[in-house]
């Protein structure tokens, strides 16, 4: 059996269908209808498991009936009842060193808190937000510029392996318990991805590699995707912007930024370039429209 919802969820799913497991049922959120005339969409790992021709379900209740002896989790998004997991004991596949990161965004904090590690765990649920001993871990390195995305991408890819070999040597084997001082990897919102250029600039661009950070020109919010430290003395009261060669850049308290890539309210992301060119905004600040 497979719980699971988003695209992150995908990849550990087909790797166990291509290793020969047997998956009894997939259990996945109801479909999902965006706006009051959009049509309900399935989730990503419902899609799959119709391509794979797994069937699939979407209330836990589906479970007990299902004839599965155990079951995997990625990402389900949910806690599942003790007296379930009693029933069908389940692992879950992590993305985090635990007990650091436990909970919805342990990537994005990771990144957020200036981490150089983090690591894919195996771990067996529990009715606690990801407590339970671990079966198997695989540690890896954050690269100093490696975006949110790009980095659950190798988790994914990582975590995958690290699941089909777990549960195809069995879990017979009694796992660790978690040691060290559990963090709580909250979900993360509008106000962690908000640009202060006024915080350090190794702060600024760790909020811009989560993803969708945003900040504001002329009262209209700018996203900005991608940026990078450079050479040089802030020039100006922290958000100042100057023209570069080739890319803008914005003053920081204690060093400067090159902006790479942004996207104006409304339209698509663009080089920062361009966006420079058609706004010319020489000397004028950053700062979110509510600043």
């Amino acid at each position: 059996m497979y719980l699971g919802t988003p695209d992150d969820a995908v990849p550990p799913l087909r790797a166990l269908v291509d290793a020969g497991g047997r998956i009894a049922l997939v259990v996945t959120r109801a479909d999902a209808r965006r706006g009051r005339r959009g049509a309900a969409t399935p989730s990503p790992v419902k899609r799959a498991a119709g391509e794979l021709g797994l069937p699939v379900a979407h209330t836990l209740d589906a479970i007990p009936s299902s004839g599965a002896r155990h079951g995997a989790v990625v990402a389900f998004g949910r806690i599942i009842p003790a007296d379930l997991l009693a029933e069908v004991p389940m692992v879950n596949l992590h993305f985090s060193k635990l007990p650091r990161w436990r909970g919805a965004a342990p990537v994005e904090r990771a990144i957020l808190a200036g981490d150089t590690e983090t690591a894919v765990a195996v771990m067996e649920m529990e009715a606690g937000l990801d407590t339970g001993p671990i079966h198997a871990e695989s540690i890896v390195s954050i690269g100093p510029t490696e975006p949110a995305v790009d980095l659950r991408s190798r988790l994914v890819r990582i975590g995958s392996g690290l699941l089909v070999d777990t549960l195809r040597q069995g879990l017979s084997s009694r796992p660790r318990p978690q040691v060290g001082t559990p963090c709580y990897a909250a979900k993360i919102t509008a106000a962690d991805r908000r640009l202060d250029f006024g915080e350090p600039v190794d702060l600024t661009l760790r909020r811009v590699r989560v993803g969708r950070a945003w900040t504001g020109l002329r009262g209209h919010r700018l996203i900005v995707w991608d940026a990078r430290p450079i050479d040089g003395q802030p020039f100006g009261p922290p958000g100042t912007l100057a023209a570069g060669s080739p890319n803008p850049r914005v003053a920081g308290p204690d060093g400067v930024i090159e902006l790479l890539r942004v996207q104006p309210a409304d339209r698509p992301s663009m080089s920062a370039a361009d966006w420079w060119n058609g706004v010319r905004p020489d000397g004028e600040r950053l700062e979110p429209p509510d600043g």
